[in-house]
């Protein structure tokens, strides 16, 4: 029976080094990392929004110029974080509502697509970009802050353009080329998806 009890003590011990590390890392680390998606000249003064020991997204750091940046979810998959002009947070923190609510994808769409047209969700003027840097869960240390092998995108919304106001394709036809996605819609934006070394 000692025997029996001192096995199923070992299994339940190597159990968490199979899972994935879901620990949230410090405020130093999230700031050094979230900003690593924003421009050179962008990255000192940008607003940070990070997470808690909760797991609760909370702003580290209150930034000057219009950028905000977001650290790496730790619930997530592999390595991901992103910053955006400030204009663009009406959108990202209404999607961010409705998703904690438990709204499916199309959901969220139709519902921020609505309040865009009644006014209700206020959407850029002149378009805004995203900035999405990301890389898989074995290149990134979480107490360093050390980060490899990044691979880094962006999206430029412009809502309601389309294929014929901005001339540019509806899917990409070379390797890199930008096009646009949900044409016509508050979502509207122009996909930058660069080449992979």
């Amino acid at each position: 029976m000692k025997t029996l009890f001192s096995f199923i003590c070992i299994c339940l011990m190597s159990v968490p080094s199979f899972a994935q590390d879901k620990s949230v890392a410090t405020k130093e680390v999230q700031i050094k990392t979230a900003v690593l998606a924003a421009p050179d000249e962008k990255q000192a003064d940008a607003t940070v929004m990070g997470y808690n020991e909760s797991g609760e997204l909370i702003e580290l750091r209150k930034g000057s110029n219009g950028m905000i940046c977001l650290a790496s979810d730790p619930n997530g998959k592999g390595f991901s974080v992103s910053c955006y002009q400030a204009d663009l947070e009406p959108f990202m923190i209404r999607g961010r509502e409705l998703k904690k609510e438990g709204k499916s994808f199309q959901e969220i769409f139709d519902t921020r697509e609505a309040e865009a047209k009644s006014g209700k969700l206020k959407m850029p003027a002149e378009g805004a970009t995203l900035y999405v840097l990301t890389t898989d869960a074995e290149n990134y240390n979480k107490t360093t802050g050390e980060v490899s092998d990044t691979y880094l995108r962006y999206v430029v919304y412009l809502p309601w353009a389309t294929s014929q106001t901005t001339g540019l394709p509806l899917k990409p036809s070379a390797p890199g080329m930008p096009w646009i996605m949900d044409p016509g819609t508050h979502r509207a934006h122009i996909m930058i998806t660069p080449v992979r070394d």
